[in-house]
């Protein structure tokens, strides 16, 4: 398989991943670009407005039986069991095509992303109540930490979880919880301790839709769409058995893979970038002014050169990366140093995606315009380029005297 370079008239490029990996983006693009860019059609959906509830449970099933949906989970879930650059390769893929579905066709906002990590400390409540019926694409979750006091500082949860007999009562507000307006379940993090000073967080399955808890979505992230809301939990009353782990062993759970959850986020700031300097050239090569396309001025082409410079070097840095850790790397510096550059490098390409499209790219409804305030977001998401810097400079510096 061929994979072209995102822009126009661009070399072929030969694939990096395995022939399974291309075999499945073949059949993804097949699922986007054709029952997906119908109901996008036909239900009017944009990047502004999004799939109602109902149509993205339709979006998962469809997903789901055709064996996209669970690909994350263990293969004995019935994941596919792909390297960490094969994974890469299909999450960039997927955001390419710029579906405004693309997050839903892996579940990433509240699918089994969310919970296949969790599986070798599951109990068998675990997976009968909360993660099976994820795995089915039948109940949808999402992943609460972030409170406003608990952001890039993850240890400092305020939400408390109070032990009375056979049940746990929490109370607190968690902030920002991307997939909360159409999930029924959540893994929440919740601090334990008897002494509030204290940090010790665990996790907890709960049942969106139980007394006590309720989501408030009404406000908008910059990206426009209604996927963010926060959960207020009110004497919500859980029982002992959806504590996950060990009391206390929360952060370690929702921090053990970080180093490859930092790079997946990656394909996404790529694949949306490549979006945004497709557009461009598209766009440069049909406007016209004094007489003759944009794309035949040497200032459109040098920003275009420049888009096309340092989306190569993105992707670059994200694939040796994936390499890295398939190898047995830990790559904690180069996960953060992918982050760091691939979110920052895209926002600068759909920066200059909007100045080629001059009054039409400020417009809103138009695609660069989205993709300038969602890539935008990037940098603070999944960790701000300030932690990232934090880890790489520790990383290097080791442990310094004080």
């Amino acid at each position: 398989m061929n994979a072209s370079l995102p822009s126009s008239g661009a070399p072929a490029r030969p694939f990096e991943g395995s022939a399974r990996a291309a075999e499945l983006i073949a059949r993804i693009e097949d699922f986007l670009h054709g029952e997906l860019a119908d109901l996008v059609r036909v239900h009017g959906i944009d990047h502004e407005h999004g799939a109602s509830r109902e149509l993205l449970r339709q979006v998962w099933r469809r997903s789901q039986a055709l064996g996209f949906y669970g690909m994350t989970l263990p293969e004995a879930m019935g994941g596919l069991g792909l390297s960490v650059l094969d994974h890469v390769l299909v999450k960039e893929a997927i955001y390419a095509s710029g579906s405004p579905l693309a997050p839903h066709v892996l579940g990433e906002l509240s699918g089994p992303p969310r919970v296949g990590a969790l599986v070798r400390k599951a109990t068998p409540h675990h997976m009968e109540r909360f993660i099976v019926p994820v795995a089915r694409a039948e109940k949808a979750i999402c992943f609460a930490l972030t409170e406003a006091e608990a952001g890039s500082d993850a240890g400092a949860v305020q939400t408390r979880a109070v032990r009375e007999g056979e049940h746990f009562v929490l109370n607190g507000r968690k902030r920002f919880i991307s997939g909360s307006p159409f999930a029924d379940f959540a893994v929440l993090m919740a601090s334990t301790a008897s002494d509030p000073a204290q940090r010790e967080v665990s996790a907890f399955f709960v049942d969106l839709t139980q007394p006590g808890v309720r989501v408030e979505a009404g406000y908008k992230t910059m990206a426009g769409q209604s996927h963010t809301g926060d959960i207020v939990l009110e004497d919500c009353r859980i029982p002992v058995a959806n504590l996950v782990g060990e009391p206390g062993r929360g952060l370690a759970l929702a921090l053990g893979r970080i180093t490859v959850n930092r790079l997946l986020h990656c394909p996404a700031m790529v694949g949306l970038a490549a979006v945004a300097l497709r557009d461009a050239c598209e766009y440069a090569g049909r406007r016209r002014q004094f007489g003759r396309a944009i794309g035949q001025f040497q200032a459109i082409q040098h920003l275009l050169a420049d888009m096309a410079t340092e989306l190569a070097a993105a992707r670059a840095l994200m694939l040796a990366t994936a390499r890295q850790i398939d190898a047995g790397s830990e790559a904690r510096a180069e996960a953060s140093m992918a982050k760091l550059f691939c979110s920052e490098s895209a926002f600068r390409i759909a920066d200059r995606a909007v100045q080629i499209h001059g009054g039409e790219g400020i417009v809103q409804g138009r695609r660069v315009e989205f993709l300038f305030r969602m890539l935008r977001m990037y940098r603070v998401l999944t960790g701000t380029s300030e932690i990232q810097r934090n880890t790489i400079a520790r990383e290097l510096l080791g442990e310094l005297p004080g």
